[in-house]
């Protein structure tokens, strides 16, 4: 006999609870504080042991005296009582402590819809699939325990529960898709204001080392799909902070001027389409050049064009956003001719690095370079870039205060940020204005779905110089010592982890097929679900008949649905009202063949006291329909059966054919 079977049914069912709760409150361990999960934990256990052992519940002073403590824990924690976090926090406290007031079905009934506020309250934090997919569990699992709450008699199977739970469920599932697509929406579909907080991915600042880290990071930033074929890798820049005052030891922002953006676009334009995931800036790394004539428009959210190129937003992006936009990855942008911002960008912080502006300045007083305009002196930074034996790497090691010095003439190995800042110092040295970029570069070699995807170990920094006449052009120094990174927008393998590791040693391609396969499923639920839109609702109505939707059109489309549906409802209880429960069928069936054996009985009389009038009418000779009716009693209130089983007919029909008619 298994443990669960040697359990009072009172033990298993709210064990059952507790396992779907403690499910339900996992996610949330991420985001509470640590207390709280562990205090969480705690009572689960205490309220398990207490259910095994069939001990006595707590008092309600204790119960009080927890729930005061947390109280005082959550305002130490959090400094509030008010707000997401404390809330949540209080929440999950409740949910536990309600545990241990099991005494009956209401505070059961009250415990469930607990945990269906806490199911709601993970989508706070995040709505990717695998949290959608681990709450679906826990709303099957509190839907089970809500059945077996209204099954007071006998012992019914967690199987059979279950498979009711997931009935209904299914039977509420076109209303939930309903809701979903025609509930008008208005605003972002998804996102709170912390969301993403946390979050890796680039920077609005940098030091050197910082690019670095980010790379290690092999999450998705971002998925473009192109109209046509899509440019080479060595073309795909997606352009994020550009960072060009420098302090000695940060790269930062300058403020941005009140001027427009200067961009004269050339050749053929690309449109793409973007999903962009949540990061901590608000601004977004869209494909160099995306000017303001090609430019995004998300619903929700302002934007506008820095000088600079670089898309601001008017708070960070804390949503997953869709966009579509234009580019030219043939540009220029900038002044032609010199103007006083520009001398912002030729400082450099006095007292650091003093050999890099040394060795830069006797490189431009060399006699092939006398007279030099900023482009030939790049290419000359890129030549020693290339025969100067520096190497590639992710991790170059820590460096000093005068980190260029170190880097540039001593031990010349790092990653990109390390060639980007060093090539603008020396530009800078030599009264050149230049600039950090920072954003990413290539995406992944094989498309997913039609989308490419760009990785936070795409991450990249390069440089922009500025040339009279021609406005800011393009620099990237990495390209010259680690071509492949740039030509084929490869970047450098991160470390894996411990499970990807293993299976990646033991079969490379299973693992990358393995990758390949969640992100296609990841990519298409945030195309179908988080991307699910207002102007995705409309052209739905348009799809539909409606000319010119709006949200009253969806309304109406909500209502008549909703009608639709209380007609088909009120339908199946017409229906449903002659259907009759199979045991009551079962009882009156075996009334009527006992009617025709002389044995008056009525459907109050259960089945064993039916026995009890066979034998009294019948004598010894209905012994056989006695010890039937017993049997069926036995099935109908011991342990496992709700419903009599349907092998027990044949052998009571049996026993009515040999007591036979009178």
């Amino acid at each position: 006999m298994t443990i669960a079977a040697r359990m009072t049914r009172e033990a298993r069912d709210t064990l059952f609870l507790l396992a779907v709760i403690g499910w339900t409150l996992l996610p949330h361990a991420a985001h509470v504080p640590a207390w709280c999960s562990l205090l969480a934990g705690v009572i689960l256990a205490w309220r398990g042991w207490l259910a095994v052992g069939n001990r006595p519940l707590p008092g309600r002073w204790v119960l009080v005296a927890l729930l005061l403590a947390a109280g005082g824990l959550t305002f130490w924690s959090e400094r509030t009582l008010l707000g997401k976090e404390a809330g949540v926090t209080l929440l999950v406290v409740l949910m536990t402590l309600k545990t241990l007031e099991l005494r009956a079905r209401r505070d059961a009934l009250v415990v469930f819809f607990l945990g269906f506020f806490v199911v709601l309250t993970n989508f706070l934090y995040s709505q990717s699939l695998l949290v959608a997919a681990s709450m679906l569990l826990s709303v099957w699992g509190l839907l089970a325990a809500l059945v077996l709450a209204h099954m007071p008699v006998g012992r019914p199977p967690l199987a059979r529960a279950g498979a009711l739970a997931a009935r209904a469920a299914l039977l509420g599932a076109p209303v939930m898709v309903a809701l979903f697509l025609l509930f008008p929406r208005l605003g972002p579909l998804w996102g709170v204001p912390e969301d993403a907080a946390g979050r890796t991915g680039l920077s609005g600042t940098m030091r050197l080392g910082g690019v670095a880290s980010v790379a290690n990071d092999e999450s998705i930033a971002l998925r473009v799909r192109f109209d046509g074929a899509a440019p080479p890798p060595e073309a795909m820049y997606f352009r994020g902070p550009v960072l060009a005052r420098f302090d000695g030891l940060d790269w930062t922002r300058l403020p941005e001027p009140p001027l427009r953006a200067r961009v004269q676009t050339l050749g053929a334009p690309l449109r793409y389409e973007m999903t962009l995931e949540p990061s901590r800036l608000a601004m977004l790394p869209l494909l160099e050049a995306t000017p303001a004539d090609g430019g995004p428009q998300i619903d929700g959210w302002s934007l506008r064009l820095r000088t600079d190129l670089q898309w601001q937003l008017d708070r960070p992006l804390t949503d997953r956003v869709r966009l579509q936009a234009t580019a030219w990855t043939t540009y220029r942008h900038g002044p032609r001719t010199a103007t006083p911002a520009l001398d912002d960008l030729r400082r450099l912080p006095p007292g650091y690095n003093p050999r890099t502006l040394a060795w830069a300045r006797e490189l431009r007083t060399r006699p092939e370079l006398a007279g030099a305009d900023a482009r030939t002196l790049a290419a000359a930074l890129m030549r020693h870039v290339a025969d100067g034996g520096y190497g590639y790497t992710l991790e170059p090691g820590p460096y000093g205060r005068d980190a260029i010095d170190e880097f540039w003439l001593e031990r010349k190995l790092g990653f990109c940020e390390h060639f980007a800042a060093a090539f603008v110092v020396a530009m800078r040295a030599m009264d050149v204005p230049a600039r950090v970029v920072t954003g990413y570069q290539g995406t992944d070699p094989v498309a997913v779905d039609g989308w490419w995807i760009v990785r936070q170990s795409n991450a990249h920094a390069w440089a922009e110089y500025w040339q009279p006449g021609v406005g800011w052009l393009r620099a990237d120094p990495t390209a010259a010592v680690a071509p492949e990174r740039v030509q084929r927008g490869r970047s450098l393998p991160p470390t894996p982890g411990l499970v990807a590791g293993t299976i990646g040693a033991v079969n490379p391609a299973l693992a990358a097929g393995l990758r390949q396969a969640w992100e296609t499923l990841n990519n298409r639920w945030n195309q179908a679900v988080l991307n699910y839109s207002r102007q995705r609702q409309f052209d739905l109505l348009r799809a539909l008949g409606v000319e010119s939707p709006d949200w009253q059109d969806l309304a109406r489309a909500l209502v008549l649905l909703a009608a639709a549906a209380a007609a088909a409802g009120a339908g199946w209880a017409l229906w449903d009202r002659h259907r009759q429960d199979p045991w009551q069928r079962l009882q009156a069936r075996v009334q009527r063949a006992l009617a025709v054996r002389g044995v008056e009985v009525g459907p109050q009389h259960g089945p064993r006291a039916r026995a009890e009038r066979v034998r009294a009418a019948l004598g010894t000779a209905g012994e056989p329909l006695a010890a039937q009716l017993e049997a069926l009693d036995r099935l109908r209130y011991g342990d496992g059966v709700v419903q009599p089983a349907r092998r027990w007919w044949p052998g009571f029909a049996k026993a009515l054919r040999q007591v036979g008619r009178p």
